[in-house]
């Protein structure tokens, strides 16, 4: 998404952060074969390291995006409850219901890079939009 925006000439006004709903992978980098998945695509991802979404995230962020409904559960948890609405799944904004792939259980990187790649841009459409009709 962070590539996304900058393509697009949007940095400084969207925001992105990522954080992780589980403690599992805190503190480490990105995992190789994301890391490779990424590089095929140009994108750097050089010093990230994973780490935990907060309750303070609810509040700083206005839109909050999960892979998938156990994301949106654990986010619902940490933020204690989503009254502002502003917890969704990525695919949503591709017109799905679904989760994104997880290719930390199948290994198909490519599925999931489709995925997020659909969600990503539908989403920035929809954030240029919105930018766009407030602009009016």
């Amino acid at each position: 998404m962070t590539d996304m925006i900058k393509k697009a000439g949007l940095c400084g006004m969207i925001s992105v952060s990522s954080a992780a709903t589980s403690t599992e992978e805190l503190g480490d980098p990105v995992y190789p074969p994301a890391k490779r998945m990424l590089a095929a695509h140009g994108i750097n991802c050089t010093g990230k390291t994973a780490r935990q979404m907060t309750r303070a995230d609810y509040d700083k962020y206005d839109l909050l995006i999960g892979m998938d409904q156990a994301n949106i559960k654990n986010m619902k948890r940490i933020a204690g409850g989503d009254d502002d609405g502003k917890m969704h799944l990525l695919l949503e904004y591709a017109g799905e219901t679904r989760g994104v792939a997880d290719p930390w259980y199948t290994g198909d990187f490519n599925a999931a890079w489709n995925d997020i790649e659909r969600g990503c841009r539908a989403l920035l459409q929809k954030l240029i939009n919105d930018t766009d009709a407030r602009a009016k």
